[in-house]
């Protein structure tokens, strides 16, 4: 079984993102949830991202890195959307990664190194509509030609947050879909 660090998104540690982490803790994983907000849960995606750059991005990210370094180095990094921020950079620069699961965004492998690391698989998820995933189909697609272990799933739809559960945005079928490629990648690490 895996060890996962799940970074949530803009919105929170919501109920849904941890229904999520509770999922893949029934299939036997042992999954980390660290709340990078400090029990906060917004809204809207715009009043997440206001209280995020009132607390500064940087320091989020931070603490996100400092939950990865109470933890050993042979973690799958996990994130949904504004967590891939931070799941991502881990999975590209910290020894020890077993893979990567990168939800609803991507960000260009230039902006953590240059290179996928050899070795770590990866997964990318996003649906074809949503204008934040659509901005970053094309760092996904060039993650997914620079490593033979990479794919990626895209969805139909526009929803952005649509693994979530507790948040109108979520897509019941999607996400099972989503759920069941990422348990197999797991298995699989």
């Amino acid at each position: 079984m895996a060890e996962v660090l799940l970074y949530h998104h803009i919105q929170g540690l919501t109920d849904g993102v941890r229904a999520f982490a509770d999922d893949l803790r029934r299939d036997g994983h042992t999954v980390h949830a660290p709340d990078l907000f400090d029990g906060r849960t917004f809204g809207s995606i715009e009043e997440g991202f206001a209280f995020a750059r009132e607390a500064g991005f940087d320091a989020i990210r931070e603490r996100g890195a400092a939950a990865a370094a109470a933890l050993g180095p042979d973690l799958v990094y996990a994130g949904l959307s504004f967590g891939v921020t931070i799941a991502q950079r881990l999975a590209q620069t910290r020894p020890g990664a077993r893979g990567a699961l990168l939800m609803l965004s991507c960000i260009p492998v230039s902006e953590f190194g240059g290179t996928w690391p050899e070795g770590v698989p990866v997964q990318i998820h996003g649906k074809e509509g949503d204008e934040f995933f659509d901005e970053d189909l094309p760092a996904a697609r060039e993650l997914v030609g620079s490593t033979n272990d990479a794919e990626l799933f895209v969805y139909p739809g526009d929803e952005h947050l649509f693994v979530d559960s507790s948040l109108e945005a979520y897509d019941p079928e999607a996400s099972a879909l989503l759920l069941e490629r990422v348990k197999a990648f797991l298995a699989a690490v």
